[in-house]
């Protein structure tokens, strides 16, 4: 598996200062020693904490992206790759990385630069638009999308969380749904 790169790693290390620390502790300062970096060394990539969040909604961006994009082009396949890509199939520990990435990298914007979420809000517009035009019904597509949206909401904020096998269920749902939504 290839090392990831000196950006990735401190997009990482800001995460899991936010995740292990709090939003209050996000400084460069904290997340160049988290990297164990210098600071010049964060600046070269990140010169300001607004530049780091925008990393971290930039990559989410890019990963999400990245899952859609592997989608087939058979009806509900970008439905099913967006229940994939958000809802693992089993849950993951509360302090697990990648939806956590996820999860830091929101409530970094929210709190740190809520104008830092712009293209977040640009890609959620087409990944709309394009969930609709998946060949299910609008309607399914936009509740689909809504559902996951909201598991995705209560990971964030920590608001019940289904268990291990509600969680399966909900998510096998979902999939049904979109197969049954054409």
């Amino acid at each position: 598996m290839p090392r990831p790169s000196s950006k990735d790693r401190l997009l990482d290390a800001a995460a899991e200062v936010l995740l292990t620390e709090g939003a209050e502790s996000l400084t460069l300062e904290a997340v160049a020693r988290r990297a164990g970096v210098s600071k010049g060394g964060l600046f070269y990539h990140f010169p300001t904490k607004q530049a780091l969040v925008a990393g971290m909604v930039e990559r989410l961006v890019g990963a999400f992206d990245a899952a859609l994009a592997d989608a087939g082009d058979r009806p509900g396949d970008v439905l099913r790759a967006y229940v994939t890509a958000t809802i693992p199939e089993t849950p993951e520990p509360a302090e697990s990385l990648p939806a956590d990435r996820i999860t830091a990298a929101l409530l970094a914007g929210v709190l740190v630069d809520p104008a830092g979420l712009a293209p977040l809000r640009e890609r959620y517009a087409a990944w709309q638009r394009r969930l609709t035009e998946d060949g299910v019904d609008p309607a399914v597509a936009t509740l689909v999308r809504l559902a996951v949206d909201g598991w995705w909401a209560a990971r964030l904020l920590g608001l019940a969380v289904p268990d291990a096998d509600l969680h399966g269920r909900v998510r096998r749902h979902l999939l049904e749904m979109i197969d049954s939504g054409r």
